[in-house]
């Protein structure tokens, strides 16, 4: 499955922002999805992801990102609230045939988008 990202930008701290994720292929109802992040000079981050309708989240977002999917739109989503400057990063959503066990872990996702730029300004 191809994976193409969109909806990044420059926003304000406490300001919203919702990144979209297209997908290619008629496989991406089955996969696993989920978003991740790199900022500058950090490892890649596990923000959420979507498995057989559960949802998981790290931490450092929980409470104020929420990951949704469209399988008719073959369509990954990811709704930032309350945005702060340490959110500023590459987004990235990824997919794959992922153990629930697994799901934090970039290693286990087997397609991935080009990323998309967000910045959050204090």
């Amino acid at each position: 499955v191809q994976l193409d990202e969109s909806g990044g930008g420059l926003v304000q701290a406490g300001d919203s922002l919702r990144l979209s994720c297209a997908a290619s292929g008629r496989t991406f109802s089955a996969y696993a999805v989920g978003w991740f992040r790199q900022g500058p000079g950090k490892d890649r981050e596990f923000i959420a992801a979507i498995k057989s309708g559960n949802k998981y989240y790290g931490d450092s977002v929980k409470g104020r990102f929420t990951i949704s999917r469209d399988n008719a739109k073959a369509t990954l989503y990811l709704q930032m609230s309350s945005l702060k400057p340490e959110d500023t990063a590459v987004y990235y959503c990824a997919a794959g045939n992922v153990i629930t066990s697994q799901i934090r872990r970039s290693e286990s996702y087997h397609s991935w988008g080009q990323g998309t730029q967000v910045t959050v300004s204090s």
